[in-house]
């Protein structure tokens, strides 16, 4: 039994470490994709055009089991909210910060989504605010302020709005956390991520044939390459991925082995894109990192 439950752990923490390395290419794959002459826009809604399919086909999968109508009836408006802020506005704001900045700043910017749950949870939710977790902030959006100071430096407008596009990305994901913790208890987290996804997808399509015209779309093939890879190695298999990883081995460990994520993202910018790495990025890194992984660690 002993046995069992460690390979059981052991294979969570690689799914962890998998999930989180394949999410940390996202941002590596749209700059990909905005070489192929795609804006924020059309990347957004060719993502969810790939992505929409294999979510219905997941509900459909699981329709084939039990579906829970009543839970899905009440909390409807609720999916429908979520499905909005975490899914659609979340990425779009992301996209658009990804137009002006570097992949190393948009990664540790929107890395910071945990601190801005803490700051919502203190305001509406009561919830204390200690000195490890002030001590979190601090570290935070100290290394954050030492990379924007770097990166402002050559390019003052441009750092500015894509850091803003991003923090406001981070803020969206941040309420969509805090929010969504009751509908998925009650839904199922399978059943919740697919509604949620399917919808954000919905609403991607209806805003982009709202103010839009499909037919002045020039996708290359090489362009419909890297939005799929986006939409499925670094969307849906992740997401799963880090799901299960929750399921074996707690949220917790499995945000420690998060904190990963942005090193591998900006690893992989420096290596493909020739990005700047300076001693301010290296002390703004370990900060961001620092401050997130003390919001993960929890006293035993």
């Amino acid at each position: 039994m002993f046995k069992f439950k460690q390979k059981g752990a052991l294979f969570g923490l690689f799914l962890a470490f998998l999930g989180t390395a394949l999410f940390s290419l996202k941002s590596i794959f749209i700059k990909f994709a905005y070489q192929q002459g795609l804006d924020a826009d059309s990347v957004l809604m060719l993502r969810m055009v790939i992505s929409l399919p294999i979510y219905l086909f997941i509900i459909g999968f699981l329709s084939k089991n039990s579906v829970p109508t009543t839970a899905i009836k009440d909390n409807l408006l609720m999916v429908l909210f979520l499905g909005f802020i975490g899914y659609f506005l979340a990425s779009w704001l992301d996209l658009k910060g990804l137009e002006y900045l570097s992949v190393s700043l948009e990664r540790l910017t929107l890395f910071t989504y945990p601190a801005f749950v803490v700051i919502l949870g203190a305001l509406f939710l009561s919830t204390p605010l200690t000195k490890k977790i002030t001590l979190s902030l601090l570290l935070t959006y100290s290394g954050l302020w030492f990379i924007f100071n770097q990166e402002a430096s050559t390019q003052m407008t441009n750092t500015t709005i894509g850091m803003s596009f991003v923090l406001l990305s981070a803020f969206s994901y941040a309420l969509y956390v805090l929010l969504s913790k009751k509908t998925i208890h009650l839904l199922g987290s399978l059943w919740f991520t697919a509604l949620a996804m399917s919808v954000s997808s919905i609403f991607v399509l209806v805003y982009y044939a709202l103010l839009f015209d499909f037919n002045t779309l020039n996708i290359t093939g090489i362009a419909w390459f890297w939005v799929a890879m986006l939409a499925v190695v670094s969307t849906v298999i992740p997401s799963f991925m880090i799901s299960e990883a929750i399921a074996k081995i707690g949220s917790a460990q499995t945000g420690i082995v998060g904190t990963l994520g942005p090193i591998i993202t900006i690893a992989l910018g420096v290596w493909i894109f020739d990005e700047l790495f300076s001693l301010h990025h290296a002390i703004g890194i370990v900060l961001v990192i620092t401050g997130v992984a003390l919001l993960s660690v929890k006293k035993s």
